[in-house]
């Protein structure tokens, strides 16, 4: 069973609050809807889902949404050195789907997120 398929042990969805933590942690004034949207698809690419993680965000105070714009409301950016994790192995970037041997990993408090390649990593965390 995939992060795809993972509902937590209250019958919630563990994919909404993986979503939720990865957009606390956006490095941004602003976003398009577009862009927020290729992220939170590194946690899902379900439809319903994405909805729902933008819908709770917005009523959560995580984000600000306007015409076609994302605001996010929290300054904690992800920190390289102690919550990007690195493991040698064989993976696929969770983004880009591109063979790697190495992976990067984000350590937020909703799990791990990832694999991801070099220049995906960067882009998922807003650093490029």
């Amino acid at each position: 069973m995939g992060r795809e398929d993972t509902a937590g042990p209250s019958g919630g969805d563990e994919r909404v609050e993986l979503g939720l933590a990865l957009l606390k942690r956006l490095e941004h004034e602003s976003l398009s809807l577009a862009d927020v949207v290729d992220r939170i698809e590194t946690v899902t690419s379900d439809p319903t889902v994405t909805r729902t993680i933008l819908d709770e965000a917005e009523l959560r105070g995580i984000i600000e949404r306007e015409d076609g714009i994302v605001r996010p409301k929290s300054r904690q950016y992800v920190r390289f050195g102690e919550e990007v994790i690195t493991k040698e192995g064989e993976f696929s970037c969770r983004r880009c789907g591109s063979g790697l041997s190495t992976g990067y990993f984000i350590d937020l408090d909703a799990g791990e997120l990832g694999p991801f390649g070099s220049s995906c990593i960067r882009k998922v965390t807003g650093r490029e």
